[in-house]
């Protein structure tokens, strides 16, 4: 008997397959990479191995989970369909496959895989919030479509047809999933640890949220676009201040008893703290890949574990309350973010050794992850409803 795709509980709502998709592929790619760089195994030829890394933890793992979440908050903003059954199955089918061509396809059939996704996600999101007439969410559909066009120069600079350096395109991606970061950062955490605290209320002056993300917004720009120079330096100093007083403003001490608002709170530190260490390569004090690092592994997948616990068993109709396991889990990737930032930092020689062990807390935790939600995300709600 065939079975109806539709009905497959995958396929009901997005965050399903690319929340799935998003840990698998975490805990191979980390682990594939590390064991390449240290010399165990091969990367493919298809694009030199730090812009392999460099794309597809950002455009692979990160945009998986940005997709999932976008597609899912997409329908509880308006009220309206997005993608579902067969159609979100395309979808999916398409990431994987174009993460599969990643490893060996002709380049250029890689590329049009690659790009074809974000350019539908953001014409959905659009769509959804202009018919709903949620125009408070829509710069998040603009902030994709822009995301999809430093996809697309990426590939388009690898192939040769755009003369700039394919890390500056790299550089726009993490830039813009950082800015979708602070902008929702900004609504659920707060939200989340008032909800879970009954009688506590967080109220951050509107002119410290107008100035981070503001600030934030024309650091990253003039990161991706300027040479190192300190008017940037400043730039991104200023940002790490404000968004340590936003944070400030949340009273993250409040939520030690509760990991799945902790783990939160403690990725969003690492914003700040990547800002200050962006600041300092602007000023040649320290190397550029520590500042990225400390964005895209303590801030984007701490933020990201802590997100796909959470909405997870939100959306499979189970208790806001995290296991032990998933806290397992929120320890490892912010264990990893630090070994993967600190000891380069403090002890250059000892670089080798941080690259194994993050990469090591990193793949365990996204395992935990797939250990543990892998069947709920297959089945259908506890509570029987559709999603």
């Amino acid at each position: 008997m065939e079975f109806p795709l539709p009905g497959w509980p995958l396929f009901r709502l997005g965050f399903r397959p690319f929340y799935l998709g998003a840990a698998a592929f975490a805990a191979l790619a980390v682990p594939y990479w590390v064991a390449a760089l240290l010399g165990v195994a091969a990367l493919p030829a298809t694009m030199p191995p730090l812009l392999w890394h460099a794309h597809e933890m950002l455009f692979g793992f990160a945009v998986a989970v940005i997709v999932g979440f976008l597609l899912t908050a997409g329908k509880a903003w308006t009220g309206l369909s997005t993608p579902r059954g067969a159609t979100l199955a395309v979808m999916a089918t398409i990431w994987l496959a174009a993460r599969l061509a990643a490893l060996g396809a002709p380049y250029a059939m890689y590329a049009l895989l690659d790009a074809l996704l974000l350019p539908w996600v953001a014409g959905v999101l659009l769509r959804v919030l202009w018919k709903s007439g949620n125009r408070r969410n829509l710069p998040l559909g603009a902030v994709v479509v822009l995301l999809a066009s430093s996809n697309l120069a990426f590939h388009a600079a690898a192939l040769g047809w755009l003369s700039i350096d394919p890390l500056r395109a790299l550089y726009a991606g993490l830039a813009l999933i950082v800015m979708i970061e602070c902008v929702i950062a900004g609504r659920v955490i707060p939200a989340f640890t008032m909800s879970a605290l009954p009688g506590l209320k967080l109220q951050t002056p509107p002119w410290l949220e107008r100035a981070a993300l503001a600030t934030t917004a024309l650091s990253l720009a003039a990161w991706v676009l300027l040479p190192v120079n300190p008017i940037t330096a400043a730039g991104f100093s200023l940002a790490a201040l404000l968004h340590t007083s936003r944070l400030w403003h949340w009273q993250p001490w409040r939520t030690k008893a509760r990991p799945i608002l902790w783990v939160l709170h403690m990725a969003y530190a690492w914003l700040p703290l990547g800002f200050a260490l962006l600041a300092a390569a602007q000023m040649r004090f320290v190397s550029t890949s520590v500042g990225i690092h400390a964005l895209a592994v303590g801030a984007t997948a701490g933020l990201i574990v802590g997100m796909i616990t959470r909405t997870a068993r939100g959306h499979t109709g189970r208790p806001l309350k995290a296991s032990r396991l998933e806290v397992t889990a929120y320890v490892l990737v912010l264990a990893a973010a630090v070994v993967r930032v600190a000891l380069p930092l403090l002890a250059p020689a000892l670089t080798a050794d941080a690259l194994i062990a993050a990469a090591v807390a990193w793949a365990l935790a996204f395992t935990l992850y797939l250990w543990r939600f892998g069947p709920w995300l297959v089945s259908s709600r506890l509570d029987g409803k559709d999603g």
